[in-house]
């Protein structure tokens, strides 16, 4: 089984983008394609895990708001 590919887009906080499938490297100087297998998985790994991270956060605000919206007077076993 294979992992997800990363979805396109900055890495953030780097100077890291992924384009059609392929990493580049960008400074002020311009692009330059990432071809070193290692460190394409690498970033790969990377960019799952932020990705996940990024689920995992979303799930625990979906979570907080549903909490927060629930009725004021049910007190259920805290009492």
């Amino acid at each position: 089984m294979s992992a997800p590919t990363p979805r396109p887009g900055r890495l953030p906080r780097s100077p890291v983008v992924l384009g059609d499938g392929q990493w580049w490297l960008v400074g002020r100087g311009g692009s330059i394609p990432v071809s070193d297998p290692a460190f394409t998985a690498v970033l790969d790994g990377f960019a799952q895990s932020m990705a996940a991270a990024d689920r995992a956060v979303a799930g625990l605000r979906t979570r907080q708001s549903e909490s927060s919206t629930s009725d004021p007077g049910d007190l259920g076993d805290r009492r």
